[in-house]
């Protein structure tokens, strides 16, 4: 073999090896780069993981603490309800005023001899001092709802009486109206927490078939809501505002208020 061959063969030799130890170090230097970027996505995930981690952590404490706030508020709602009850029976309950508690509204049923004479929608001496008891209660819980609910029997009222009161339906309202007005104007009951709805005969309690079952169903329902049915538009109100106008309301609809009430035996 010639110098010169030799030479050229050991130069492709070199060149050969060369090109090989390069493309060794290419790959290595991709593989490392490779695993160098999977690594920073493995720390980032990780953090991502764990900052995460942290904010469910807080997410959890912070709904803990809604949920013990919630139960420490169903707990007070519970008592208060309980102590209006209590507080009601003791100073009402009778053969004509009874009291039921259902689904946290409490309903105050008033016999409409006490609070009226016959046909008539002002309020008698003997039914405002009953009132008045019932607000002397009312205004320990400002933040409740009442609905005054006026019923009747199904009597027609007399042709020869109809003039204020054309028919059981204006009747109802109109006692409902009365009794919401002595809470409010006589017994200093917030008139936005109040709200008056005439039934008429349509809602029965009691069979009208009798005298007994007629004077259940001629009665004045107070349906105190829970605190959770308070009007949305109470507090927007400023303090300056003037006082609203109690709402009245003659309706056959039980959807626009209240469940029948039932009077306790």
């Amino acid at each position: 073999m010639s110098k010169h061959t030799w030479v050229f063969a050991c130069t492709l030799s070199v060149l050969a090896l060369v090109g090989f130890i390069s493309l060794s170090t290419l790959k290595q230097y991709r593989l490392n780069q490779s695993l160098k970027k999977e690594l920073i996505d493995s720390r980032t995930v990780a953090n991502e993981a764990t900052s995460r981690a942290n904010q469910l952590g807080v997410e959890l404490e912070d709904g803990k603490a809604r949920i013990e706030a919630l139960q420490r508020e169903n707990a007070e709602a519970s008592n208060a309800q309980k102590s209006m009850e209590t507080e009601m029976r003791a100073a009402l309950e009778s053969k004509e005023v009874t009291i039921s508690q259902l689904q946290g509204r409490l309903t105050v049923n008033i016999l409409d001899r006490i609070l009226f004479d016959s046909g008539e929608a002002t309020v008698k001496p003997e039914g405002e001092k009953v009132l008045q008891q019932i607000a002397s209660v009312l205004t320990q819980f400002p933040k409740r709802q009442i609905n005054v609910v006026g019923h009747t029997d199904n009597v027609p009222i007399r042709a020869g009486s109809r003039g204020q009161h054309a028919t059981n339906w204006e009747l109802s309202t109109a006692r409902a109206t009365a009794a919401l007005r002595m809470l409010s104007e006589r017994a200093g009951v917030d008139p936005r927490r109040l709200a008056a709805v005439g039934y008429g005969e349509f809602h029965p309690i009691a069979d009208n078939a009798t005298t007994e079952g007629r004077a259940k169903n001629r009665r004045i329902a107070l349906v105190v809501l829970p605190e959770e049915f308070e009007p949305s538009d109470v507090n927007s109100l400023s303090t300056n505002s003037p006082a609203l106008k109690p709402e009245t309301t003659a309706t056959n609809d039980p959807s626009l208020l209240v469940p029948s009430e039932k009077l306790e035996d």
